[in-house]
């Protein structure tokens, strides 16, 4: 049980224990390594089964950090304020769950969790423990985002009208062979994952959505009824291609349109239409920007220009009070739409083998699809599902009623 009192200091740092050290739980390391040397935190300990995917692994053996199997075993042992949930999506929810049963603030990676009812379990056990539990949305703890949401909750922009994101990312065969999760519905042992690009590498640019329309700084606006359209081009069980439109409790129309089996590197892109003007973004290195139809414009900034002030708050809020920007029901949203996205299709159609090119090589091998960066970006500029395009290769998904 966590027994910090009083403000962080190098005499009273806070604890934490970091559950996944490799891939984002890497970047999570080398950051808390750092930021240890200030003396405003002590890692008590990391947790992870496979620990030799770690690239800083003789640096925490020279530390003397203790790597557990298991989140059990190291709360056997040790005890922390703060834990970081940065292993598998399938994890999420049980890991959480045991941190703040043993006292624990939460910092779990996005997304929270594959399905709602897990979510919904750790939102009842966050209030049980009585602690807080953040989200990694980046973009929800930036000045970018937090400057823009102030100005819509202010009515600067007036009500909004319709949301929409471009994404397209091209992933190769190594990235779907990472690990042993990638692109799947479930894991060995049944458990939901629901890996693709909108509840991962893209989790960001969709909850974003629903996170600017929150009603408050802390909330975001849910989705009422979900229409997706999902598809792959790589040999995975669940998709790599989405097009999804759906309608928060509000009425405003959110849109959706995210791949990794494009020929093309392009966003995140999106539009934010409201009635005196809109936001948007031209693509991963652009800032966001406010263009109002009286002519005024202004410019937010980079959301990603600090990707780790997330890692840097819920320190800051565990030490000395306070809660984070993005807690579990603003990160709701955005699972309540990737379930009803997957509903809406259960099977992802899969792309006619016809025109899906392969280029470089073995064990690095990109599959794309011919046309397909070009007919996303139709249906960006136009709000339609490729569908609605009579697209040959296109299905129809069905319409879910949340």
């Amino acid at each position: 049980m966590s027994r910090r009192i009083g403000p962080v200091s190098r005499e009273n740092p806070v604890s934490i224990v970091l559950a996944g050290i490799g891939g984002m739980g890497a970047v999570y390391l080398k950051a808390l390594l750092e930021q240890a040397a200030g003396g405003a935190l002590s890692l008590a300990g990391t947790v992870d089964p496979n620990p030799e995917r770690c690239p800083d692994l003789e640096k925490l053996a020279d530390l003397k950090i203790p790597v557990f199997k298991t989140l059990e075993d190291f709360y056997a042992r040790q005890t922390a304020d703060l834990a970081i949930i940065s292993s598998p999506i399938q994890f999420h929810c049980e890991q959480t769950c045991l941190a703040l049963e043993r006292g624990c603030f939460v910092l779990c990676e996005k997304p929270p969790a594959a399905t709602v009812q897990e979510v919904r379990r750790m939102i009842a056990e966050r209030d049980k423990a009585g602690k807080w539990v953040a989200v990694g949305y980046q973009w929800s703890f930036s000045e970018a985002i937090r400057r823009l949401k102030k100005d819509i909750l202010e009515g600067a922009f007036g009500r909004p009208r319709r949301l929409r994101c471009l994404y397209l990312w091209p992933r190769d065969e190594a990235y779907y062979h990472r690990n042993d999760w990638a692109g799947k519905k479930r894991d060995a042992r049944g458990a939901w994952i629901l890996d693709s690009p909108a509840n991962n590498a893209m989790a960001h640019d969709l909850h974003n959505m629903f996170f600017v329309l929150g009603r408050t700084t802390e909330t975001s606006a849910l989705p009422v009824r979900v229409q997706a359209e999902l598809y792959r081009a790589n040999p995975i069980e669940n998709f790599d291609t989405i097009a999804l439109r759906c309608q928060t409790e509000a009425g405003v129309e959110i849109f959706f349109y995210a791949s990794h089996a494009a020929d093309r590197d392009t966003g995140p892109v999106f539009s934010y239409e409201f009635e005196r003007g809109t936001a948007s973004v031209s693509g991963r290195d652009a800032a966001i920007r406010g263009d109002f139809w009286n002519g005024e414009s202004c410019v937010y900034g980079f959301p990603d220009a600090e990707p780790m002030k997330k890692l840097r708050d819920v320190i800051t809020a565990a030490g000395a009070g306070g809660t984070p920007a993005c807690g579990l029901e603003a990160a709701l949203g955005q699972t309540l739409c990737l379930n009803g996205a997957q509903d809406s299709m259960p099977e992802a159609a899969e792309f006619p083998g016809n025109i899906l090119m392969a280029r470089g090589e073995p064990g690095k091998k990109t599959i794309s699809v011919e046309g397909l960066a070009e007919a996303l970006t139709q249906c960006y500029e136009t709000c339609l599902l490729p569908s609605e395009m009579d697209l040959p290769w296109s299905r129809k998904g069905e319409v879910i009623e949340i």
